[in-house]
């Protein structure tokens, strides 16, 4: 009998089997509302691996009533996608196509391009899936024409249920006899797999075939790594030490910052540490001290350069340096501000004389005046007088608004 992964053996069949996504999935859910009523767009789900996104590609094709190909944007050619859609012009019964592509962040634009007519006259309804920000890696022109639905990682407690139905479903197959298996080791499998339904399964199985008629927590212990095992027992304990990390930098208290930074790399996670860390100079440090993003950035290449566990040591410069220089979060708040009348809609209509469709028109050149500075619309006429940054109250930002009042008020006095 030819093998299947218990995985693809567990694949849920409806809606309401699978793990986690209540926000899509539950009778209220986004997703749920859109079938029962009938109305299927093109969709993109995204988010991390082993989080339901092919299955649920699956189920919305059996309830659709539409004949589902596949693609895997990481091997399909431009070749593989016109073929498919030269199918889909002799798509006559049922309800149609629904083109499922994997991994679509692996297509390049002209790929992607090529969907656009049948995206548009309706010829092939597309799912696409992708690990990454849609917003960056899939082409505005499919986003504009497409649902986005966000894919979160499965919480230990929702992923049990499964490993208990994997269980049952490998004990009724008895290759390797009856295997026990007790709610705690359950869920420190559920806990291992960081979110992914996939792995947890994977987990189980290989658990299963390596047991003698129960499956220990020390055998859990070797098939996951450190990481999984004990840096993350809840589902919530990593995330926890990456938040307290920061706010320690942020409240300036290097000795909590040291002690969660000493946590988070013991658990095995030098990769989010490194991260953690260049954000918070830019986002708590920012523009009081500006090139302590250049400063974190050295010591990390390091890190990485060296490999743990002397990584520790330019990781722990970084934390200590971060939290005790002045902070300012002004930049991140001036952005937030720009964002927040972006999604108002504002702003479309960019002033005429910095557009280079009209040859720069109007355009005053900075450089021809004096101080390099010559006062000019710059701002949409919606949002024109906004004021998204304010300057922070630390020495390096007071003396750019010392010196720019300078300025403008000369400008100011010769106009």
């Amino acid at each position: 009998m030819e093998y299947r992964p218990l995985a693809d053996r567990m694949r849920p069949q409806k809606l309401d089997q699978i793990a986690g996504q209540r926000h899509l999935v539950a009778r209220d859910g986004i997703l749920t509302k859109a079938l029962s009523r009938a109305y299927l767009s093109n969709m993109v789900f995204y988010g991390p691996p082993g989080t339901g996104k092919t299955s649920c590609a699956n189920i919305v094709a059996s309830i659709a009533d539409m004949r589902l190909y596949k693609l895997n944007a990481t091997t399909a050619s431009t070749a593989d996608v016109r073929q498919v859609l030269q199918e889909a012009d002799g798509v006559l019964s049922g309800g149609g196509m629904l083109l499922y592509i994997d991994e679509i962040q692996y297509f390049n634009k002209k790929q992607q391009q090529t969907l656009l007519e049948y995206l548009e006259n309706g010829k092939i309804t597309m799912i696409a899936s992708t690990t990454e920000n849609p917003y960056l890696y899939i082409y505005n022109a499919i986003l504009s024409r497409s649902m986005v639905f966000e894919f979160k990682p499965v919480a230990p407690q929702e992923i049990l249920p499964v490993l208990r139905r994997g269980l049952c479903a490998l004990n009724e197959e008895g290759r390797a006899g009856q295997i026990s298996a007790s709610e705690e080791v359950l869920f420190k499998i559920a806990s291992a797999a960081g979110g992914d339904v996939r792995r947890a399964l994977n987990i189980l199985e290989s658990s299963y075939y390596l047991s003698d008629g129960n499956i220990s927590a020390e055998t859990v212990a070797q098939m996951t790594p450190r990481v999984m095992g004990s840096f993350d027992k809840d589902g919530t304990v990593h995330y926890d030490l990456l938040s307290c990390l920061q706010k320690s930098v942020r409240g300036s208290d290097p000795d909590a910052a040291v002690f969660y930074l000493a946590r988070i790399l013991e658990g095995g996670d030098l990769q989010g540490a490194c991260r953690r860390l260049q954000v918070m100079a830019s986002e708590d440090v920012g523009l009081a001290y500006p090139m302590a993003i250049t400063v974190v950035m050295s010591l990390i290449e390091s890190a990485m350069k060296l490999g743990m566990p002397e990584a520790r040591i330019p990781l722990a410069e970084a934390a200590i340096f971060l939290a005790t220089c002045p902070k300012s979060n002004s930049a991140y708040m001036a952005y937030d501000k720009a964002l927040a009348d972006i999604e108002k809609g504002k702003g479309l209509s960019i002033p005429p004389h910095l557009r280079p469709v009209n040859e720069f028109a109007g355009y005053l050149y900075p450089h021809d005046y004096p101080n390099h500075y010559v006062s000019q619309q710059y701002l949409p006429d919606d949002v024109k007088g906004n004021t998204y940054y304010r300057y922070g109250e630390n020495k390096t930002e007071q003396a750019a608004k010392k010196y720019w009042e300078l300025i403008r008020s000369e400008t100011a006095a010769k106009e």
